[in-house]
């Protein structure tokens, strides 16, 4: 199914939403439950179809099949419309966004939703020679060189990405040897406890971990290491970071060191107030810092987004943003997992959960984000708990 976008009546509201990752979803099913009977007309443009669970592309990576969810079967249900294609451009003068480099499309308001992919631009070799798992397509061609790879030697990042893939490839294929390799140990922002359940799972599954280094280069039967050293590896998997579309800056849109739109606290551009950003693609400050991209920030920010333009659109002015973290899931394949909570600025608790009760935990917490879009379309206000701060997302102490 593929929306096009049809001509809507003069005087009606155009909101235009780049992106159907978690934080773009939000916003299009909030802003169009929270619109239906008024003159506004909302239009979800994005690549794919099938939308991406990113938070579970490590099973996937493996073999494991998703959930087929469908974008514009959910979006028929709410009223907005889908438009499937590439966006090349954003015009932020005229106000028009080029899709597929053939389609132009007018906006009034625009919701900057197009997320972040792997950084494999940063060290030399990594985009020609290593695999990601930040795309469906990604994901299946890494879990096609698995299957195929017999006893061979995987190498993986050692941030919490790549723990999650490192375990999930070692529990599935136990005869291929995985080491992660990086500069700090796996959970090291968590408590020592967690650190150390961490480190045990890992043993247990036969990873062995490499830290106190980074990879200088990443080459075509393995990895350098700093100092020269080099790893032999049939596979590197790279998780090193993230990185934005340059189409934000080419636009003019005010933005920082990593591409990413800078918004005010209602989350709207500092440069151009008809344009909102989110999730990954948007550099949002809090009390303690820029958010870092998670489902877990990406969905309220698209939630505050689209309670925002609501009231700019009713003549009142939208409310500041505010979000604190409250926890740090990481699985350990199917059967094993650690839950980290954390304090709003996401430094770790005291608490934490291991085991069964974690793995539930965070099936839990990570489901399909499906029956809470449909919730959101039926129910506008079952949403609104996100940007009005909530019990996790009050700061504590001023901070």
């Amino acid at each position: 199914m593929n929306t096009s976008h049809r001509q809507v009546p003069a005087g009606t509201h155009r909101v235009l939403i780049l992106g159907a990752g978690y934080a773009g979803m939000a916003a299009a099913t909030q802003l169009a439950a929270r619109t239906r009977r008024a003159d506004v007309q909302v239009t979800v443009v994005n690549a794919q179809e099938r939308f991406t669970e990113r938070l579970r592309l490590h099973m996937a990576a493996t073999g494991q099949r998703l959930a087929e969810l469908s974008i514009p079967h959910l979006l028929a249900e709410t009223g907005a419309q889908f438009v499937r294609g590439w966006v090349t451009a954003v015009d932020a003068h005229a106000k028009t966004v080029r899709v597929d480099d053939s389609r132009v499309l007018r906006y009034d308001t625009l919701v900057y939703a197009l997320g972040s992919v792997t950084d494999t631009a940063t060290v030399p070799g990594a985009e020609e020679h290593s695999y990601t798992v930040d795309s469906p397509s990604g994901a299946a061609t890494l879990a096609d060189r698995l299957a195929r790879l017999g006893t061979g030697r995987v190498v993986v990042g050692s941030g919490l990405t790549g723990v999650e893939a490192a375990a999930e490839i070692a529990e599935r294929h136990p005869q291929v040897g995985v080491t992660l390799v990086g500069p700090q140990d796996p959970g090291a922002r968590m408590s020592p406890k967690v650190r150390a359940y961490l480190r045990a799972a890992l043993t247990r599954l036969g990873v062995q971990v490499r830290t106190g280094t980074a990879v200088t280069r990443v080459r075509p039967d393995g990895v350098e290491l700093a100092g020269a050293e080099a790893l032999a590896a049939d596979v590197v998997l790279w998780t090193g970071g993230t990185r934005v579309a340059p189409l934000a800056a080419a636009a003019g849109l005010t933005v920082d060191d990593r591409g990413r739109v800078v918004t005010d606290p209602t989350l709207r551009s500092v440069s151009h107030s008809e344009v909102y950003a989110v999730g990954d693609a948007a550099a949002i400050r809090q009390g303690y810092g820029v958010l870092h991209g998670t489902c877990q920030s990406g969905m309220p920010t698209g939630v505050h987004a689209a309670v925002s333009i609501v009231r700019t659109l009713r003549g009142r002015q939208p409310k500041a943003f505010r979000f604190g973290y409250y926890h740090t899931p990481v699985s350990l394949g199917r059967s094993d997992a650690v839950v980290q909570f954390t304090r709003p600025d996401d430094s770790p608790r005291r608490w934490c959960l291991t085991g069964r009760l974690a793995v539930w935990y965070k099936e839990t917490v990570s489901a399909s984000p499906w029956p809470t879009y449909r919730r959101m379309s039926r129910m506008p206000s079952s949403g609104a708990f996100w940007p009005r701060g909530g019990r996790f997302t009050r700061l504590r102490d001023g901070r």
